[in-house]
């Protein structure tokens, strides 16, 4: 049944794409069936194998051992202002960022990630039949961030039509940036964490060849990678430390300001309407959460949860399904988790389209424009990619 189910979802998904495909003739279909295999190959490896499972721990533990030492500075200057058995969110899960964000500077500094990301960029090109920027720029989204990877592409950013540019700025809302990964290991499975982030990268081609299609030319398939100004190695911590912490204080602001509004509209709803706004939300998004592979019995809570981020944020939402966790199946609580890991939601079309503002102004416009279309994208690849786990999950 569940294949079935599957099923239907993969072509509600598709469908939903090819009604908003800019060119419908020019799809190309071998890719995007390529890749929803190596989607589903990807998922079984590493949720149903033994081979799998031991990667997802290494990198689990990795990301445990960074935690701690994150732990050692955070409680160095606000160690003693929680109370014993307390679990402070503030510094437990987004101080750690800041320590995240430092390693990731180290590393660029290095040449060590701009060697990973150029060449596993290169490598999805052949398969994905987009251009190397493209691919390039996935694989840079999935580490930098979503407003930090336009940095370094910014001398082509002008040059872009706007088929190409929208394939960036999916790229960069359908993953997540790698210095908050810590932070979602603290509130969900670290496995579906990294299931999310693996499957998400080809998702957002997929979805984009369908809504988005076309072809890059020899001519235009240039990667150029802006390179960020020479500093010197304590120039450069210290200017990824205090990104990471205003990383840190933006996401701690977004949450003091969404939680407060969630609850107050909801409050305001249950008076009104007898029930909340977020339990309107769960029965409408509640088929979705269905086709996902989500018991129809549990359809309603999910679909909540999924708007909850939608219109928030991924922290909210992921706060809200630790609180319900015990009331969902295991199988629900991986489809769910997996929907949740990207940065599909409303405030990000503003992240994006200032980010590529900031660089050239007249594209920044161009995003702006094009900004409810493209969380559409990457809402229905965060979908896809649950269809994906609710095949290989038991």
């Amino acid at each position: 049944m569940k294949y079935i189910i599957a099923l239907i979802g993969l072509l509600v998904v598709f469908g939903l794409a090819f009604i908003a495909s800019s060119d419908r003739k020019n799809i190309k279909y071998r890719p995007v069936v390529i890749m929803v295999v190596i989607q589903i190959v990807l998922a079984f490896l590493l949720l149903n194998t033994n081979v799998g499972l031991f990667l997802i721990k290494g990198i689990s533990n990795g990301f445990g051992k960074l935690l701690e030492y994150a732990a050692e500075g955070v409680n160095f200057v606000f160690g003693g202002l929680a109370n014993d058995g307390a679990f402070p969110f503030f510094t437990n899960v987004l101080l750690p960022i800041v320590f995240i964000s430092a390693l990731i500077g180290i590393l660029q500094f290095t040449k060590v990630l701009p060697f990973i990301i150029k060449y596993i960029g290169l490598i999805l090109s052949k398969i994905n039949g987009m251009g190397k920027l493209e691919s390039y720029n996935a694989v840079a989204s999935a580490i930098l961030g979503q407003s930090e990877v336009f940095i370094s592409v910014k001398k082509q950013l002008g040059h872009l039509p706007k088929n190409r540019l929208y394939t960036l700025c999916a790229s960069a809302m359908s993953t997540v940036s790698m210095s908050i990964v810590g932070a979602y290991m603290t509130m969900i499975e670290p496995k579906y964490v990294v299931t999310a982030i693996v499957l998400n990268l080809f998702g957002g081609f997929i979805i984009s060849s369908i809504i988005n299609p076309y072809t890059v030319t020899a001519e235009e398939d240039i990667l150029e990678v802006q390179e960020e100004e020479k500093q010197t190695f304590f120039e450069m911590l210290g200017e990824y430390i205090l990104d990471g912490f205003k990383v840190a204080i933006i996401v701690a602001a977004m949450l003091i300001g969404f939680v407060a509004i969630i609850g107050a509209v909801n409050n305001i709803f249950d008076m009104i309407f007898g029930i909340s706004f977020q339990g309107i939300l769960g029965y409408v998004f509640a088929p979705f959460a269905f086709i996902m592979g989500v018991p129809f019995k549990e359809a309603v809570s999910a679909g909540s949860i999924m708007a909850t981020k939608l219109v928030s944020n991924e922290f909210v939402a992921m706060m809200d399904l630790g609180k319900q966790a015990k009331e969902f199946s295991p199988r629900t609580l991986g489809i769910v988790s997996v929907f949740l890991v990207s940065f599909a939601n409303f405030s990000s079309i503003g992240i994006i389209a200032g980010a590529v503002k900031g660089l050239h102004e007249k594209q920044g416009n161009v995003v702006a424009r094009f900004g409810l279309k493209l969380l559409f994208g990457a809402t229905l690849v965060s979908v896809l990619t649950a269809i994906i786990v609710g095949i290989v999950l038991n």
